[in-house]
């Protein structure tokens, strides 16, 4: 089984500038690990919430990394400096809304406060970007909803095979 390149993006100024750990990027690749049963190479970077530099990383782990999936976390709600949305649908060629509509969907059984994340999905070539909410309680309520799909959805971009690890989380596939 080949090594699936997986990149993790935190967008924190703070996080950046050595102020405090980056626990969410972190809680990521736990769960991804969790999650999967294939060989990971993780392309992780911690940079500020700054919309050209998110744009050049997703690019750079997309094209250069090849990385199958890219996670962000952070920079998904209101505040002006959030702009991880903005900066994902610039770089993908298909947006894939479904995917922050379930999230909110499950985060809204938590908080209120839900419906002001603007979480999104999309394409970049053969990778998959899914942008994830800050907090690492709530990363794990989203990835829970949202990765019975992903591995299907890598599969249509022609991206490798992603082996679940069944007793933890199961992907769909259509029978064939």
């Amino acid at each position: 089984m080949d090594k699936i390149k997986i990149g993790v993006l935190t967008l924190s100024d703070r996080a950046s500038a050595g102020v405090y750990e980056d626990i969410s990027g972190k809680a990521i690749m736990e769960t991804l690990r969790e999650y999967l049963l294939n060989e990971l190479d993780f392309v992780y970077e911690v940079i500020p919430d700054e919309q050209n530099l998110i744009e050049e990383a997703l690019k750079d782990m997309a094209d250069t990394h090849e990385c199958a999936l890219i996670v962000t976390t952070g920079g998904t709600g209101p505040d002006p400096k959030d702009l991880t949305p903005e900066a994902t649908e610039a770089v993908c060629h298909k947006m894939l809304p479904g995917f922050g509509e379930l999230m909110r969907q499950v985060s809204l059984k938590y908080v209120p406060t839900a419906i002001l994340s603007r979480q999104t999905a999309g394409i970049r070539g053969k990778s998959l970007i899914i942008n994830l909410p800050g907090k690492p309680k709530s990363i794990r309520e989203c990835l829970d909803a949202v990765f019975p799909a992903v591995p299907y959805c890598i599969d249509l971009i022609h991206g490798p095979y992603l082996e679940c690890n069944e007793e933890v989380i199961k992907a769909f596939r259509p029978k064939k």
